[in-house]
């Protein structure tokens, strides 16, 4: 098999691995760059692989260890919450069912209360199945203190971690259903939508204007919502209905066609469970052409000004 070949086959795992440990494209990049250069080198030193699938899989693992360990220290400094950054995302039906709650965002985010070794257990163990021994190789540990990292990880994620039960197709429509009530002001439609308990998530990094915390309930979520949403039309935003991260979402386009921000919904029991909206520039260069959100508002701001008042 030729370099590019295995390459070809090895990086969508890789990749998988890389942005599940990190949450982050760029940094998943970057480390699974590394692995593939690191990997060309023992190559180029006439050093035998085994296994270039179990070699590229322990790099990555590894590296994102240590990439995580250093991220943490600047997720704590984070102005405002820390979301991963999207992937809009149109897997094929074996990809979907491979990993359909592991790529959400409300999944991804749950993850950060692990530390980096308990992640890395946890994912090559409850994700990708791979077995104790292979798990323990990987990490550098044994197979009772890795059955120990999974078991304390397992425990941690069980009670929170996300469930779809409804078939793509539900989800879809429910989030047609939910994209079109709020852009209409329907509040009574939007929160029926909406779980009792559903949370509002927020991610403008500093960057631009977005929720300085998270907003919870049925109530208070759709009118925040709706609030927002009644102002698109004034700054020539229009949504765009996709999949985030596996799940449903959409993406915020401003006059120009160009990004504004990335929507994700977590949906299950029929009901909008988690809403995340990402509009730091930075966590969207990677999908799209970025938009400018604060020149939007500022042009805003200046046009009210000039209006007569009435």
């Amino acid at each position: 098999m030729s370099a590019t070949d295995l390459y070809g086959e090895l990086r969508p795992r890789a990749f998988a691995i890389a942005y599940r440990m990190l949450g982050s494209v760029s940094e998943a990049e970057d480390v699974v760059q590394e692995a593939f250069l690191r990997m060309h080198q023992t190559e180029q030193r006439d050093e035998q692989i085994a296994s270039p699938r179990a070699y590229i899989a322990t790099l990555v693992t590894r590296l994102a260890i240590d990439q995580l360990r250093s991220a943490r220290a600047r997720r704590e400094q984070y102005v405002g919450e820390w979301l991963p950054e999207p992937l809009v995302t149109d897997p094929s039906p074996a990809e979907q069912a491979e990993t359909a709650d592991s790529l959400s965002l409300a999944f991804l985010v749950l993850l950060e209360s692990l530390s980096p070794p308990q992640r890395a257990a946890f994912l090559l163990r409850e994700v990708f199945d791979y077995p104790y021994p292979e798990v323990a190789e990987i990490i550098g540990t044994d197979v009772d203190s890795t059955r120990h990292l999974v078991a304390r990880a397992r425990n941690q994620v069980r009670e929170r971690r996300p469930r779809y039960f409804a078939s793509r197709q539900q989800q879809a429509e429910l989030a047609q259903r939910f994209f079109a009530a709020a852009e209409q002001g329907d509040l009574r439609s939007l929160e029926a939508l909406l779980a009792q308990d559903v949370a509002l998530h927020g991610d403008g990094g500093g960057k631009v204007p977005a929720l300085g915390r998270p907003v919870n309930g049925r109530e208070r979520v759709a009118r925040t919502l709706l609030a927002g949403m009644s102002t698109l039309p004034r700054f020539g935003i229009y949504i765009r209905v996709t999949e985030v991260n596996g799940q449903p979402g959409a993406m915020a386009f401003d006059a120009d066609d160009r990004l504004v921000a990335v929507i994700g919904l977590d949906i299950a029991d029929g009901q909008v469970q988690a809403i995340h909206s990402i509009v730091n520039p930075d966590k969207l260069r990677h999908i799209e052409q970025v938009g400018d959100l604060n020149a939007l508002l500022r042009a805003d701001r200046r046009d009210r000004r000039r209006r007569p008042d009435r």
